[in-house]
């Protein structure tokens, strides 16, 4: 077992840009107690999972990252791209579980 990080407190508050909150999420969230979030492009690993715990109070089992380009679609009869993403898949470990519903809070 590898000593913990310490990593800072105001970095890791920035981590985490938001939940993903769609219908594959709340598959992958049932299937294998897991959680996505948009996170920042340049964040690590260990970084992720100590926002995690520090900020949901849960413990992590793993995490895995996915670099997603962003579509290039028209806008206004302009071509543009929307911005990349970086999207995080935290595995909790058995018996934690996150809801960002509301219910109950």
């Amino acid at each position: 077992m590898s000593t913990p990080r310490k990593f800072d407190d105001a970095r890791l508050a920035t981590v985490l840009v938001a939940p993903i909150i769609s219908e594959k999420a709340t598959r992958v969230a049932e299937k294998h107690n897991q959680v996505l979030f948009k996170v920042l492009k340049d964040a690590s690993k260990p970084e992720i999972k100590a926002a995690v715990e520090a900020m949901f109070k849960v413990e992590v089992d793993s995490v895995r990252t996915v670099r997603q380009r962003g579509k290039i679609k028209r806008f206004g009869g302009r071509p543009g791209r929307r911005d990349h993403v970086k999207k995080a898949y935290v595995c909790l470990k058995p018996g934690q579980e996150l809801n960002f519903s509301g219910e109950g809070a």
